[in-house]
């Protein structure tokens, strides 16, 4: 089923992960793979569809059967990106004791998580009205579809007795969203957002305080 138009790249790749969509069409993953090293190298506004069809090893023609345009390929490219860190997330937060502990964590890996990524950190970075753009222009949805994920964690730790019930589960991940969020749109001159132990440090100062209510 084709998704709306009104659905965000980003809220795609967070249902497959939820969702566990895995891809079989082996030809395609191999297209994929090929266009995400292809894009990594030279970036994306300097690579053709010929130049990932030779990288695959297959023919032009085959890579449009796939993808008829190169922007739905890098659409598929940057999703599926998104989506192994929605998976990275999931696990790395497994690794923390407390609830205040996995937010810490949760903060400090999906900085470094999008930020080290060959492809997306590259692009935000490099060619930023790429990727940008579809973060945070447009209309919400993204946004939108990042708190949903963490609103999800929150509320885990809710029903687990972590949290207080009196929490305002919705505003407390929008929140920690938009700090985020900000971080990774617009560069910071005071925050190191490779030095994982002030992040850390601001995590714990900043975002730990709004699991407590009021």
């Amino acid at each position: 089923m084709t998704p709306p138009e009104s659905e965000s790249l980003l809220e795609r790749a967070y249902l497959e992960a939820v969702e566990r969509v895995g891809d079989t069409d082996e030809l395609r993953t191999r297209i994929l793979d090929a266009a995400y090293e292809q894009f990594c190298r030279m970036g994306i506004r300097r690579s053709t569809m010929e130049d990932v069809a030779r990288r695959a090893k297959v023919s032009r023609i085959t890579v449009y059967r796939r993808f008829a345009t190169k922007d739905a390929l890098v659409e598929h490219v940057v999703r599926r990106e998104f989506r192994r860190y929605f998976d990275r997330f999931l696990i790395d937060i497994e690794q923390a004791g407390t609830a205040a502990d996995r937010v810490v964590l949760g903060f400090v890996s999906s900085l470094r998580a999008i930020r080290g990524n060959p492809l997306i950190g590259g692009l935000i970075t490099i060619e930023p009205d790429l990727v940008v753009p579809s973060m945070v222009a447009d209309g919400g949805h993204t946004l939108a579809t990042v708190r949903q994920f963490v609103a999800g964690q929150l509320r885990r730790e809710q029903r687990a007795g972590h949290v207080s019930e009196e929490l305002d589960i919705d505003l407390v991940a929008e929140m920690m969203v938009r700090v985020s969020a900000s971080f990774l749109a617009v560069p910071s001159m005071v925050v190191d957002l490779d030095d994982d132990e002030q992040l850390a440090g601001i995590a714990r100062r900043f975002l730990v305080p709004m699991l407590e209510p009021g």
